[in-house]
């Protein structure tokens, strides 16, 4: 069995595409779609009851985050696949029949990720590697474009080829199919994602400790999803760039290991310094009890 896990704030038309184009390319497979309202003001819940009732939706009474919504709908999910998708997407094809029978043929992967595709019908740069010190100074420095193949781009993965399947690291976590016993290996699959990573960088570590686990993810070039992009963050943009640089510390102060540890600091203030450039100021981030995301 498949479950379809959306967490949803605020986009209630992207939303309403989303679930229109599962039911008009379904999985082929027995599957349950669940949708996690998280307290939006559009009325998203509204609409979901009115259209959709075959969807399971659970109204939150707060903005919990990404993270939480996502445990909040892993807790009352039955199936075996589970897949995590973002409600800014749709299916123009039966690509989810695609995925599910690729993830279940690879039995030695924990996940799978697919192309996304833009509205500009191009292939979005949607994988990542691991965050490495590195790596996520090649990013911010740009010479990760300058070596691509060396450490400074192993964390942006200039060279990954998207028109080819093939193992990825940390696709994004839009469209992200998990397997139920692969889950259970790194945690309780009730409740996989950290939440200490409230809005970003949740995946990155499950995808990590999968990785770790033995769980390695796959890309399926052949399977795609059109991807609007960022419908949530952009509302709030200069609070998810500071929360953006807050989850990339809290990820090196987890996962961090040995002397690397003492260069924390030096992470941290360029990560500060970085996000007060990108926003053009200071902001809190993403808090829970004040519902701002």
């Amino acid at each position: 069995m498949l479950s379809v896990l959306i967490v949803n704030w605020n986009t209630r038309d992207h939303l309403k595409s989303c679930l229109e184009s599962i039911h008009k390319f379904p999985p082929s497979e027995e599957y349950e779609v669940i949708v996690v309202d998280n307290h939006s003001s559009d009325q998203s819940s509204a609409m979901v009851s009115d259209n959709f009732p075959w969807v399971k939706l659970i109204e939150s009474s707060s903005n919990t985050g990404y993270a939480c919504g996502n445990n909040l709908a892993f807790n009352e999910a039955n199936g075996d696949l589970l897949l995590t998708l973002n409600p800014d997407t749709e299916f123009q094809d039966f690509s989810i029949n695609t995925a599910v029978e690729e993830l279940r043929q690879r039995k030695n992967y924990g996940a799978l990720g697919l192309r996304l595709v833009g509205p500009d019908k191009n292939a979005q740069n949607s994988v990542r590697g691991f965050p490495t010190i590195l790596g996520v100074i090649g990013t911010w420095t740009k010479l990760d474009r300058i070596f691509p193949a060396s450490l400074l781009g192993s964390y942006s993965l200039p060279n990954f080829d998207y028109d080819s399947d093939g193992m990825a690291p940390q696709p994004m976590g839009t469209f992200l199919l998990f397997r139920r016993t692969a889950l259970e290996t790194v945690g309780d699959p009730q409740k996989p994602f950290d939440e200490s990573f409230p809005i970003f960088f949740n995946e990155v570590d499950l995808l990590f400790r999968l990785n770790q686990a033995g769980w390695p993810c796959w890309y399926s070039a052949g399977a795609h999803i059109l991807h609007h992009h960022g419908a949530s963050t952009r509302q709030v943009k200069k609070s998810m760039i500071w929360e953006s640089h807050r989850s990339l510390v809290r990820y090196f102060r987890k996962h961090l290991k040995g002397p690397s540890r003492l260069l924390m600091p030096i992470i941290a203030g360029a990560a500060w310094i970085a996000a007060l450039a990108r926003a053009k100021g200071y902001h809190a981030g993403f808090r829970p009890e004040h519902n701002n995301l």
